[in-house]
């Protein structure tokens, strides 16, 4: 399968070639994985053996699959590769009037590096080519994450009980 070169990122293993590729089945049981390290911080301190901790974050996984694939029918559900290293996820859904950021997930050893950063900035070509704007829901409990966008240009919106809705508009042409 081809896969897509987006951007070289340095990071501090030195200049990474990034690739983008559409999941598939055989990925799944690695995006478990994956998503389990987005949550071991917060499960830490939770007071469950182990095996009820892989059967939360098991169920949890699913049901966040399914509603990304329920509500972002037809979305790129793309994995994020350094060389044939698979070290996240990308989630972009392109409507033709707005396009919505899904999500964006590093393996832990790849995070900080500016790599997050090169992947948001390849959804915001993507929504400026298509002359849209770009939107995305980000944890109230993620400050990190927030401040990513505002540095990209992200503005906030609607908020509830546990996310904030953050909106993008490319900067009007000017002659």
């Amino acid at each position: 399968m081809k896969m897509q070169l987006v951007t070289r990122a340095t990071a501090s293993r030195g200049a990474v070639d990034l690739a983008l590729r559409p999941e598939q089945p055989a990925d799944i049981t690695w995006l478990q994985a994956l998503y389990a390290s987005t949550r071991s911080d917060e499960l830490a301190p939770v007071p469950w053996p182990e095996a009820s901790k892989r059967a939360f974050l098991q169920q949890q996984f699913a049901l966040q699959r399914a509603h990304y694939q329920q509500h972002f029918e037809g979305g790129d559900f793309l994995i994020v590769q350094a060389k044939d290293l698979r070290i996240g996820r990308l989630y972009l859904h392109r409507a033709a009037t707005q396009h919505t950021l899904v999500d964006i997930s590093l393996l832990p050893d790849w995070r900080g590096q500016g790599i997050g950063s090169q992947l948001l900035a390849y959804a915001q070509a993507m929504a400026r080519e298509a002359g849209c704007g770009l939107s995305l829901h980000v944890l109230h409990s993620n400050p990190a994450a927030q401040r990513l966008y505002v540095r990209h240009g992200f503005v906030t919106g609607m908020s509830n009980q546990t996310h904030l809705q953050m909106h993008w508009h490319f900067p009007e042409h000017r002659s």
